[in-house]
C-alpha cells in the first residue's frame, strides 16, 4: 500500500471512530464513552480505536467538534442563500424544529445533551463546549437582531428571544426524545416564531 492510500484509509478509519463515538455519546454521554464499548461496536482492538487519536479525551473532543459539525450543516447551511432578516430567521427556526424532530443523533440533540452533562464539570471538554455554545448563540443573537431591525415595532432584546428560543428548543428535545410525542415540533415550531415575533405558518 502506498502511503498515500495508507493515509487515506487512516483518514477514514478516523472518520468510523468518530461517528459511531457521536451517536455512542448521544446515548450514554461523553464520559460514557468508553473505549471498550467502541472497540465492540466497530469489531476493532482498543489500541485500534484509541491509536489516532491518542488519548480517550482527545476522542471525546473529537466527537465533540463532530457533533458541532452535524448541526451547523442541519441547520445554519441551509441559510447561505437568505439574506439577513426575517425570513432568515423564520429559516432558521424551520431548520432548527427540523432537526430536533428529525435528530441525527439516537439519543437527541448531542449539545443539549452533553450540555447537562458537563455543565458542572471544569476541564478541557466543557471549555469547548462552552466556545461552541457561545458561538452558537452569537449568530442566533444576530439572526434576530437582523429580523426585527426590519420593523420599528418594540420588541424584546434580541439576547432575551435567544434565550428564550433555546429554552423552547430544549423543550422539544425532551418531549420529541423522552415523552415520545410527535406534536412536539409543531408547538415548538409555533412556540418559537411567537417567541421572535414572526407571523404563525399557515
Amino acid at each position: 500500500m502506498s502511503p498515500r492510500s495508507s493515509l487515506a484509509e487512516a483518514a477514514r478509519t478516523r472518520e468510523r471512530i468518530v461517528l459511531i463515538a457521536v451517536e455512542e455519546a448521544s446515548r450514554v454521554g461523553l464520559e460514557g464513552l468508553t473505549i471498550g464499548s467502541l472497540a465492540d461496536l466497530l469489531g476493532m482492538s482498543k489500541a485500534g480505536v484509541i491509536g489516532p487519536f491518542g488519548s480517550r479525551q482527545a476522542l471525546q473532543s473529537a466527537a465533540l467538534e463532530q457533533a458541532g459539525r452535524i448541526f451547523r450543516a442541519a441547520v445554519i447551511a441551509p441559510l447561505a442563500g437568505l439574506p439577513p432578516g426575517s425570513a432568515r430567521l423564520a429559516g432558521l427556526i424551520d431548520a432548527w424544529i427540523d432537526y430536533l424532530a428529525e435528530c441525527p443523533f439516537p439519543g437527541g440533540c448531542f449539545v443539549t445533551a452533553v450540555s447537562t452533562e458537563l455543565d458542572g464539570r471544569p476541564g478541557p471538554l466543557r471549555d469547548r463546549l462552552r466556545v461552541v455554545i457561545t458561538d452558537w448563540r452569537t449568530f442566533l443573537t444576530a439572526t434576530i437582531a437582523a429580523a426585527q431591525a426590519e420593523t420599528t415595532a418594540s420588541h424584546r432584546p434580541a439576547t432575551e428571544v435567544a434565550t428564550v428560543l433555546l429554552g423552547i428548543s430544549m423543550a422539544v428535545n425532551q418531549e420529541v426524545q423522552l415523552l415520545d410525542d410527535h406534536t412536539a415540533a409543531q408547538r415548538g415550531r409555533a412556540a418559537m416564531r411567537a417567541a421572535a415575533g414572526l407571523p404563525p405558518t399557515t
